[in-house]
């Protein structure tokens, strides 16, 4: 096998990359166009579902966090379905293509609800009990929507970024489009979260999501007249099916006798030397998992009469085995982001309930929507981004001589985010004080700015600006090149399980306590805050645990990275 085979090979089993001409910088402007229309149109939708679920749908304002934070966390599970269905059988651009159109169904549907009057409640005022309960049909028709909408708003947004990546072969390259990537994301929201809800709250929700659909139609326009230019990467089948037969050739050897030394016990496969160069230094000295280690052993059950090796059931490559230890590696350190995700889900639900409790007007004339106040927790992540890797990064390696690692990033994020919600408890602490004073009714505004909420948004934003692009970038480099689109949508399972915790949190409080009732005037949304603080204090604690004893397996990286900090994470 040639060296440039081998390195194929070991790049993740897919096809090389320089097997066509097409990709680079012309791919550019279709795949980056298309991101913008499709993130516009689902931030059109879901930046103010709640509200819309409470007005139009008469929906309780507990019940209807509950449902948005539940459609939003299947909106984050869909990305590993397309993922897996992109690296294993389709490509990226088909699995794109798809989902896109689905995302245009959802979208043309929320059109029609509101629009047609027969699909939604007779209207009345909002906390009113006379109010109308939506009928079996109407929460039918809700209901479809929303699953077509989230399933593709899911399939797209980060298989996208995985086909960008693929049109380059220079990481640097593929740096560059990343940032582009998250740029045109919060570029995206952040028009979605002002302009399209003005719309939807001043004008009418039949525009402002006839809008989303028309962004939806143009950004699947646009993907697919980039068609031409596109490198297409053909997937080699499931990378999962490898990650099981591990699993399973460990289990059946589990009697086996094993010294785990030399190289030459080991199958390696048709990697040949290229690979045998990374892994052979590996495998007498790395001591986790080693149990995995006996799917990897030759044994004379697995030769052939022709004195060759079957890959069966019984016997792995010993890439496959460090892809699968690689993986149980990460999952801890993936695990705290996930009540990160809780935190941060609870948080912008109940913001958006503050905000339609106090004095949004900016002016005698202009009021700003409830759900628009969200805006300013992307305009600081945006911010963030672009001063952390612009002045903060250059400037640590330039003192230090050496980068911010990832868990450094990701734990700087969760130290920041226990601020924010410090910050939102006090607030709204505040915020109960003066209702009470003024002995608020039901339904009525407490007089108080809204614009409180703003600093811990902001703060909110920073910790995003730290955490979310030091999480993809860990994925992105830990993962096996065989799961590279798994990777970066591993960032959207873990969001998508913590909205998900966020509604069972959300659940559990209302249940067992009278924190949470529909009038929250009446309610202690500090006491559910401070119980975040709890938690997300418990679990940056767990993150300080599992990156003190996290390894790098990447072994470009590891001189750079492993630099014997005590305590710190790496």
């Amino acid at each position: 096998m040639e060296a440039s085979e081998m390195q194929q090979h070991f790049e993740g089993g897919r096809a090389s990359y320089k097997e066509s001409k097409r990709g680079g910088w012309t791919t550019f402007p279709f795949i980056i166009g298309s991101m913008m229309a499709l993130s516009i149109a689902v931030g059109g939708w879901a930046s103010n579902l709640i509200v819309f679920l409470i007005t139009e749908f008469h929906v309780k304002s507990i019940s209807a966090t509950k449902i948005s934070n539940v459609v939003l966390a299947c909106s984050s599970l869909f990305p590993i379905a397309g993922a897996i269905i992109a690296d294993s059988f389709f490509g990226s651009f088909p699995v794109v293509s798809i989902f896109a159109f689905v995302s245009l169904l959802g979208t043309i549907m929320f059109t029609l609800i509101a629009t047609i009057q027969s699909f939604t409640p007779s209207r009345c005022a909002i906390g009113s009990s006379t109010c109308e309960s939506p009928s079996n049909l109407q929460y039918a028709v809700l209901y479809m929507t929303l699953t077509l909408a989230s399933m593709g708003s899911g399939g797209t947004r980060f298989t996208i970024a995985t086909m960008g990546a693929e049109q380059f072969d220079k990481p640097k390259d593929q740096s560059a489009f990343f940032s582009w990537y998250y740029l045109t994301l919060y570029v995206a929201n952040v028009i979605s979260f002002t302009a399209i809800i003005y719309v939807q709250d001043n004008i009418g929700w039949g525009l402002g999501f006839g809008i989303c659909a028309i962004a939806n139609a143009i950004g699947l326009a646009a993907l697919v007249l980039g068609k031409r230019f596109y490198r297409r990467v053909k997937p080699k089948g499931s990378p999962f099916k490898s990650i099981a037969r591990v699993v399973v050739a460990a289990i059946r050897k589990r009697k086996t006798s094993a010294t785990f030394g030399s190289h030459e016990d080991y199958y390696f496969g048709t990697t040949g030397n290229y690979m045998l160069k990374y892994l052979e230094d590996r495998v007498p000295t790395k001591r986790s998992f080693r149990f995995l280690n006996r799917a990897a052993l030759k044994t004379e059950s697995d030769r052939k009469s022709d004195g060759s090796y079957a890959r069966s059931w019984r016997l792995c490559t010993m890439e496959e085995v460090e892809d699968l230890k690689n993986l149980l590696t990460i999952i801890p350190v993936w695990s705290t982001g996930i009540f990160l995700s809780t935190s941060i889900g609870v948080f912008n639900s109940l913001t958006i309930l503050q905000a339609l409790t106090m004095d949004r007007h900016l002016g005698p004339n202009f009021k700003i929507p409830a759900a628009s106040f969200l805006v300013f927790n992307l305009l600081a992540t945006a911010i963030s981004i672009f001063v952390i890797d612009c002045l903060i990064l250059p400037t640590w390696q330039n003192l230090t001589h050496r980068p911010i690692t990832p868990l450094r990033r990701i734990g700087i994020g969760h130290f920041i985010n226990i601020i924010a919600l410090v910050g939102s408890a006090l607030i709204e602490t505040r915020r109960l004080h003066v209702a009470q004073t003024h002995e608020v009714l039901e339904g009525s505004i407490v007089p108080m700015s809204a614009s409180w909420l703003v600093l811990p948004l902001a703060v909110l934003g920073i910790s995003e600006g730290f955490h979310f692009p030091g999480t993809v970038a860990l994925y992105y480099q830990e993962f096996p090149e065989a799961l590279k689109s798994t990777s970066t949508a591993m960032v959207s399972l873990l969001i998508g399980i913590g909205l998900f915790l966020s509604t069972i949190v959300t659940d559990l409080i209302d249940r067992t306590t009278r924190w949470l009732p529909d009038n929250i005037n009446n309610g202690r949304l500090d006491c559910v805050f401070w119980t975040l603080v709890v938690i997300a204090t418990v679990n940056f604690g767990y993150f300080l645990i599992c990156a003190r004893f996290f390894k790098y397996q990447n072994v470009e990286d590891r001189e750079d990275l492993d630099d014997g900090t005590s305590g710190l994470p790496q």
